[in-house]
């Protein structure tokens, strides 16, 4: 039996987006740039799927540039929106938080090697952002702000309003590449400049994302050489993708809301399945204002020898994917920067596993997961 519990690392793609992307492979081949019937239709097709993304999100169609993925709109957005804002008003501290991706902390500490600087909101033990920290001289000198709206690792949630309300004078980012298309966003709601997402965290193809930029926020561009995307974003799209993009976007608006209910179920029945088997010392890191695609557990490591790689092994091993929430450098696997900012030691860190679901996962495949977990515990048993 395979059974794959890695959603929230990517999805499979739904079989219409596949077939919508099939004619951009093979006969719909034209360069949207050019002027001619090849490069009108192609061009037709990219603004249609503009429309069908900003409708979703209920932004305009002019606020979204396509990017090759969540990482480039993060990058797009954070470098554009901090260095023009630094010419425009001298401002040069960043806001963001140590739970962030590594998409966006990296990002950041290369901004403050050339002469920005920043201030990193610690989490708590229960992963909630601590937002009350910073006095109004930091605010002053601050820019911009960038807090993930769905922690990819613990699946927390969170409050984007409430955080965006303690600081009302800077540039407002989210990555959100964990959360759309599984949770409704609107981006005139939550009052941000600036959003980014990637399609094949939630059954679209991969290398395509998107940056939602608020009209009128001040952005450069980080990639330059023709006009396209309004001069934002240069290079030939990426039609099939943003084809299939748009049609995935199609797929969750009609099925939001079913899948939500589905996996919120899977979770639940996975969690009180795994205190009901007797493994009772487990620790639940997505309990408060968690989405439910994602269920992050920590193995006391009290009572185990915590070594994330052999138990992702041992679960792939009996045809179960997961992940350990940890960061893969120079062919190591690292504790959990998530997990460690939340308060918590190496040894509780690397014996942390995230199993993510889709509305595609059974009890049954759970029920079997369940043992296998059980029998892997007894193997790290000090």
């Amino acid at each position: 039996m395979k059974i794959y519990l890695d959603n929230a690392a990517t999805t499979k793609p739904h079989p219409k987006v596949i077939e919508k992307m099939l004619p951009f492979l093979k006969d719909e081949f034209g360069n949207p740039s050019s002027i001619h019937s090849f490069g009108r239709k192609t061009r037709v097709a990219i603004e249609e799927s503009r429309e069908i993304i900003a409708d979703f999100i209920n932004a305009d169609p002019s606020e979204l540039y396509f990017t090759s993925g969540g990482t480039e709109a993060n990058n797009f957005i954070i470098n554009g929106l901090a260095k023009t804002e630094l010419l425009e008003s001298g401002r040069k501290n960043l806001i963001t938080s140590a739970g962030e991706h590594k998409a966006v902390l990296n990002v950041i500490s290369k901004l403050c090697e050339e002469g920005f600087t920043s201030s990193i909101l610690n989490l708590d033990l229960k992963f909630n952002i601590v937002s009350d920290t910073l006095d109004n001289d930091i605010l002053s000198q601050s820019s911009f702000t960038s807090i993930v709206h769905l922690n990819n690792e613990t699946g927390k949630i969170n409050d984007i309003k409430e955080i965006h309300s303690k600081l009302p004078d800077v540039y407002f980012h989210s990555d959100a590449v964990q959360s759309f298309g599984k949770i409704r966003i609107d981006v005139e709601d939550l009052g941000i400049h600036s959003l980014s997402a990637s399609a094949h965290k939630f059954h679209g193809p991969k290398g395509i994302g998107l940056a939602y930029v608020k009209s009128g926020t001040p952005m450069e561009s980080m990639i330059l050489g023709g006009g396209q995307e309004r001069n934002r974003r240069a290079g030939t799209e990426n039609i099939a993708s943003i084809v299939g993009f748009a049609e995935a976007v199609k797929i969750a608006d009609q099925e939001m809301e079913e899948n939500f209910q589905k996996v919120k179920t899977i979770k639940n029945y996975f969690w009180k399945g795994l205190a009901e088997s007797g493994l009772t010392d487990i620790y639940n890191n997505s309990k408060e204002n968690s989405s439910p695609y994602i269920l992050s557990i920590t193995f006391d490591p009290k009572i185990y020898n915590n070594d994330s790689e052999a138990m992702l092994m041992y679960l792939d091993i009996n045809g179960i994917a997961a992940s350990s929430g940890s960061a893969c450098a120079s062919g190591t696997l690292k504790p959990s920067h998530v997990i460690k900012a939340g308060g918590y030691a190496d040894n509780y860190a690397n014996g942390t596993i995230r199993f993510s679901f889709s509305a595609e996962n059974t009890s049954s495949e759970i029920d079997f997961t369940i043992d296998i977990i059980n029998r892997m515990a007894k193997q790290f048993l000090k």
